[in-house]
This record gives structure tokens, C-alpha cells and sequence, in this order.
């Protein structure tokens, strides 16, 4: 079973994680920011994992730090269900379209975590969450899942539309890089580890 139970407790956050990547997109999410719930639920939705993510923060100052956290328990939570990573497709890539706007993401579970992401954003919150806390999101998570990520919106208009298409693109880029290849008997690397 490929799947990952963690907890995490700061004076800022409260989170647990269960994840179980062979889903078929069952989630439960609350973690008391309405739009990363929404954004939380397509990664469950549209990447096939099950997904529960219960989380209490400290939103009496804002949504900083739950959003942060959040993304980093969700990525211990891939590299914990992902285990030695044998066996896996380990790269893939998505384009991502959402009315005006397309978004890409291409991801390498490769062991070393390293983002780059290119966004242009307009000085709104979404929801309750500031702009520049997608890509903080996006990083956050590619530390602790310890892959290689890359994303980028490549055009659009309404930054409720960029965020959607990029959490799609990436629900779909981890669908694809988790995937079990049967042809695979071995962790897909020249070095024989994806795990140090």
C-alpha cells in the first residue's frame, strides 16, 4: 500500500495528513482557508489520490502559516507513501487549461528538491489567500516531496483561474509521475537511488 499518515504540531499549526496515492480521489479536506480546501480538493480530484487534510492555524493573523504548513505535510506525506520510489514513471508534465488562462507543470520525483516557478499575478487576494503564497505553496511542497518542479502559467487574465490550472496541472503531473510502470523493476535512476 503506498500510502502516508503524518501529523505536524507548531505553536502556528495543527495538521494531519492521510494519503493514499492508489486512490480514486475520495478527499475530506478542512483546514479553515475555504480556497485552499478548493485548490487541496482538485489535487485529490483530478490526481486520483485519497486524501484527508485536517488543519487549525493561527488565521487570527492570517493564512500564512496554515497554508505554508500544509504544503509541507502534504509533500512528507507524497515521500512517505512514495517510499524507495521504485518501480515509479518518476517524470511527467501536464498542460492545464481554465477559460482564458493555461498553466503547465512538468515534475521529477527524483529525490532532490528544487522549484522554479513563473506566475504573474494581480495584487487581489484569492479567496483568503494572497497571491504570493501559490508559488510559496508550490515550493513549500517540492521541499519535502523532494522533487524537481517547474510551473508556470502561461497566459490568462483572473488569478482564481491561474491558481485552479496550476493545482490541476500538478494533480495531473503527480497522477502520471507516481504511476507504477510494470516495465520498471528497478528505481528509474542511473545512481540506483532516488532516495538520498
Amino acid at each position: 500500500m503506498r500510502t502516508a499518515s503524518i501529523s505536524r504540531k507548531t505553536s502556528e499549526t495543527e495538521i494531519t495528513i492521510e494519503l493514499n496515492l492508489d486512490g480514486s480521489g475520495q478527499h475530506d479536506i478542512s483546514t479553515g482557508v475555504g480556497f485552499l480546501d478548493h485548490m487541496l480538493t482538485h489535487i485529490a480530484m483530478h490526481g486520483l489520490f485519497n486524501l484527508s487534510v485536517k488543519a487549525t492555524g493561527d488565521l487570527y493573523i492570517d493564512v500564512h502559516h496554515t497554508v505554508e504548513d500544509v504544503a509541507l505535510v502534504l509533500g512528507s506525506a507524497f515521500d512517505q507513501a512514495l517510499g524507495d520510489r521504485k518501480g515509479i514513471a518518476r517524470m511527467a508534465s501536464f498542460y492545464a487549461p481554465m477559460d482564458e488562462t493555461l498553466a503547465f507543470v512538468a515534475i521529477d520525483l527524483s529525490g532532490r528538491p528544487y522549484s522554479v516557478i513563473q506566475a504573474e499575478w494581480g495584487s487581489a487576494p484569492v479567496g483568503q489567500i494572497p497571491t504570493s503564497l501559490f508559488p510559496h505553496f508550490f515550493e513549500s511542497f517540492a521541499v519535502t516531496a523532494r522533487c524537481n518542479l517547474h510551473a508556470k502559467v502561461l497566459y490568462g487574465r483572473d488569478d482564481h483561474h491561474k491558481a485552479e490550472a496550476l493545482f490541476k496541472a500538478l494533480a495531473r503531473a503527480l497522477d502520471a509521475a507516481t504511476m507504477k510502470d510494470e516495465r520498471r523493476k528497478s528505481v528509474p535512476s542511473t545512481k540506483g537511488t532516488l532516495t538520498q
